[in-house]
């Protein structure tokens, strides 16, 4: 797996300096040892705002992009192919000031997920997630369809062909 997943405090560190999240202000602010939970933070500053003084949509939803594939890689393992299928956003009311969404996988969910996908068959969980303002207010609802199945297995290699060695060939000779 991944060396970004080898702890929560390194997946954390790395996220909040990753470029596209730092350079917007987005932040990990909490984060569940076993990646079942994350909270995430934008501060609103003049770099990711938009030309109304308040949260630039796209900084809106890039707050919310990765984490729900990316909570479930070290929750299902290596053997899962994860990602991204579908997505769209749900502008509520303008975002001022901080802004935060909270992402959440239970045992319940995951349980549910290695089930359907027993045997290779895919399955396209759909998740919602809402951002909200320091008071509480619905900001945006963002909506995900995942992709999740069991990697399949890699198939064993050719044999190589087996070298004649100068033995061989003196023996036959």
């Amino acid at each position: 797996m991944s060396q970004l997943f080898r702890s929560p405090t390194a997946f954390r560190t790395f996220m909040n300096l990753w470029p596209p999240f730092w350079g917007t202000g987005i932040s990990i602010t909490g984060m569940a040892p076993d990646y079942s939970r994350l909270v995430v933070q934008m501060k609103k500053r003049f770099y990711n705002a938009n030309a109304f003084g308040t949260h630039f949509g796209g900084s809106l939803y890039a707050m919310c992009d990765p984490f729900l594939v990316l909570m479930l890689v070290p929750q299902l393992g290596p053997e899962y192919l994860i990602w991204d299928k579908a997505a769209s956003i749900e502008f509520i009311k303008p975002g001022r000031g901080t802004v935060t969404a909270v992402f959440e996988w239970d045992a319940a969910e995951i349980a549910e997920i290695r089930q359907r996908t027993e045997g290779g068959a895919k399955y396209e969980p759909q998740r919602m997630v809402e951002v909200r303002d320091a008071s509480g207010e619905l900001v945006a609802r963002v909506h995900k369809t995942l992709y999740v199945r069991r990697r399949r297995p890699e198939p064993e290699p050719a044999a190589a062909p087996r070298a004649v060695a100068a033995a061989d060939q003196v023996a036959a000779g």
